[in-house]
C-alpha cells in the first residue's frame, strides 16, 4: 500500500517478539524473554485486593481519571525513588501506560527528525523501535565491565557539538542493564552526570530493574537524585509486580513533567485507573516486599544455574558478563560473527536474542543476550547446552 509517511518504514518487527511463536513450542528452550516469574505471587491475595478495590470504588476507578495520574500511585512512587536516593514529590511524576510509553514520550518531547541520540553499545531493543520512530539517529557509545564510559560520552558530545548536531539526551540503563546485565557504578553514575550537566545535555535514566539487585540489603544509587534538573527517570512496575498492568512512571522537572502530561493525555487520556489501584494497593501492602523478595531470591538461583551450565558447555573462546541483579548475561563468542546465530539457536532448540539486535545499525556482532528471569533451572542448564551445540556447528 503507498502513502505512508517516510517514517513508517522504521516500523519494524521486535527481534524479540518475532520469535515468540517458536518459543511456545514447548519442545524449544526460550531463553529470549526477559519475563518476570510470577509464580511467587500469592495469587489469592493478589484477588482479594482487586475485588475489594471493585466492590469498594468501583464507581471511581472503573470512571475516566485524570492525565496526572491517582494521587495515591504518584505517593508511592515518591518512597520507591527515595529508595535510590531521589527527593521528588508527588507533582514530580507522571504515571505511565508501562516505562515503554514514558519513552516514548520524552522522545516525541524532545526530538527532532535528524537529532542524534547518544545510547550504550548495546542498547534496549525497545528503545531502538522507538528512536527509529521519530527519525532520529543514534550513535552507541561503547561500554565496558562498568557500563558507558563518561569519556566516551563527553567526546561524543563535543564532536557532536561541532559538527553542529543537536544531541537531545543521552539515554542509559544504569542497573543490570538491558542486554548485558551491567550495573554501572554510583562513582561513574556521578562522573556521567557531571559530563551531561556540563554541557546542559539531559540524561533519561531507563531504571526498571533497580530493586532487583541480588543483595536487596545495598539500594542502587539513582543519577536522578545527583541532579534532578538533568535527569528524566523511568520506572516501572513490570518487573517488580506484574507487567500485564502496565504501569510505570516518570519523574521530570516541573516544566518538562507538565508537556510530558499534555503530550500523554493526546493519546490515551489519561492511564487505566484500575491498574493504577491495583498497583498502588499492593506494592503498598505487607504482602509486596516478600513477594519481591521470593522472586529475586528465585532470579539469584537461576543465574548461578545459567553461570554453571555456560561454564560447563560454552566453547573456550566464549566470555559472558556476570550480573549482580536483574534477568540477563551477555554472551560473546567470535564464533558467533558474521553468522546467523538465531537461525542455528532455533535449530538446535533453543531461542535466544542476536546481539545485532541491540544496534542501531543492526551490526555484525559476536553476542547474544540470554535471560534467566522466567526459566526453571533445568531448562536453563538444557537451553544453554544447547547453544554450546549449536556454536559448536557454526
Amino acid at each position: 500500500m503507498s502513502g505512508f509517511a517516510s517514517r513508517a518504514d522504521e516500523f519494524r518487527p521486535s527481534p524479540v517478539r518475532a520469535v515468540f511463536e517458536v518459543a511456545r513450542d514447548p519442545s524449544v528452550v526460550s531463553l529470549a524473554g526477559g519475563n518476570p516469574d510470577l509464580s511467587v505471587l500469592p495469587a489469592d491475595a493478589v484477588g482479594d485486593v482487586a475485588s475489594l478495590l471493585l466492590r469498594g470504588r468501583a464507581g471511581e476507578i472503573l470512571q475516566y481519571g485524570s492525565g496526572a495520574g491517582m494521587d495515591g500511585l504518584r505517593e508511592l512512587v515518591v518512597k520507591l525513588m527515595a529508595r535510590g536516593g531521589s527527593t521528588v514529590t508527588g507533582a514530580d511524576i507522571l504515571p505511565t501506560t508501562g516505562s515503554q510509553a514514558g519513552l516514548d514520550l520524552v522522545t516525541k518531547l524532545f526530538c527532532n527528525p535528524g537529532d542524534v541520540i547518544l545510547a550504550e553499545g548495546p542498547t534496549y531493543v525497545g528503545a531502538l523501535g522507538v528512536f527509529g520512530a521519530y527519525e532520529v539517529e543514534v550513535q552507541h557509545v561503547a561500554m565496558d565491565h562498568d557500563g558507558m564510559q563518561p569519556e566516551a560520552v563527553a567526546r561524543a558530545l563535543d564532536d557532536l557539538a561541532a559538527q553542529g548536531r543537536r544531541v537531545p539526551f543521552v539515554y542509559a540503563i544504569p542497573s543490570f542493564q538491558n542486554p548485558t546485565g551491567v550495573t554501572m557504578p554510583e562513582e561513574r553514575r556521578r562522573e556521567l552526570v557531571a559530563v551531561c550537566a556540563q554541557r546542559d545535555v539531559m540524561i533519561v535514566e531507563d531504571d526498571p530493574y533497580a530493586l532487583l539487585a541480588f543483595d536487596r540489603s545495598e539500594p542502587v544509587a539513582s543519577m536522578h537524585g545527583m541532579d534532578p534538573e538533568h535527569v528524566i527517570h523511568l520506572g516501572s512496575f513490570s518487573k517488580i509486580f506484574a507487567p500485564g498492568l502496565r504501569v510505570g512512571w516518570m519523574a521530570a522537572p516541573p516544566e518538562v513533567r507538565g508537556r510530558l502530561q499534555i503530550a500523554a493525555e493526546s493519546v490515551v487520556i489519561h492511564p487505566s485507573n484500575l491498574a493504577q489501584s491495583l498497583v498502588t494497593s499492593w506494592v503498598g501492602s505487607e504482602h509486596w516486599e516478600p513477594a519481591l523478595d521470593q522472586a529475586v531470591e528465585l532470579y539469584k538461583e537461576r543465574w548461578e544455574a545459567m553461570n554453571e551450565a555456560l561454564t560447563e558447555f560454552m566453547p573456550e573462546t566464549a566470555s559472558w558478563t556476570t550480573p549482580t541483579g536483574g534477568f540477563f548475561t551477555w554472551v560473546t563468542a567470535e564464533e558467533i560473527r558474521g553468522k546467523d546465530i538465531l537461525a542455528e539457536a532455533i535449530a538446535h532448540g533453543v531461542v535466544l536474542v542476536p546481539g545485532s539486535a541491540s544496534y542501531m545499525d543492526g551490526r555484525d556482532s559476536n553476542a547474544v543476550r540470554l535471560a534467566f528471569s522466567g526459566v526453571a533451572p533445568a531448562r536453563i542448564r538444557e537451553g544453554v547446552r544447547r547453544l554450546g551445540e549449536a556454536l559448536r556447528n557454526l
